[in-house]
């Protein structure tokens, strides 16, 4: 069974079990979280599907880590006009493993 979640403007499959990387979201490491914006449930017999989201719906999950993605380097150039700028970026995540997947009937 999986269940397609929406969290930080992205969209994730979850699996009971799975290890997932997404944007940073406050709490502590070992805390429990729940995702309510569930967009399709399936894997045993007909999937469910939301429009927009499933009501009652919800995947848990618990927080492994934070911390920061490898260094980008962001470069702007003009060129003959002796102007460069250089920028560094480290975008923040968190490391969660999901636990469950609640469905409707469930």
């Amino acid at each position: 069974m999986y269940a397609i979640i929406t969290t930080g403007g992205k969209q994730y499959r979850a699996e009971p079990g799975a290890i997932l990387q997404i944007e940073s979201i406050p709490g502590a490491v070992g805390e429990r979280i729940e995702f309510a914006n569930v967009g399709l449930i399936a894997g045993d017999g007909e999937p469910l599907i939301g429009h927009p989201i499933i009501p009652d719906a919800a995947v848990k999950a618990e927080i492994i880590r934070h911390g920061r993605t490898r260094s980008i380097r962001i470069f702007k150039k003009k060129r003959r006009k002796n102007y460069r700028r250089t920028k560094g970026h480290r975008q923040a995540f968190t490391q969660i493993r999901i636990t469950d997947i609640i469905t409707p009937s469930s």
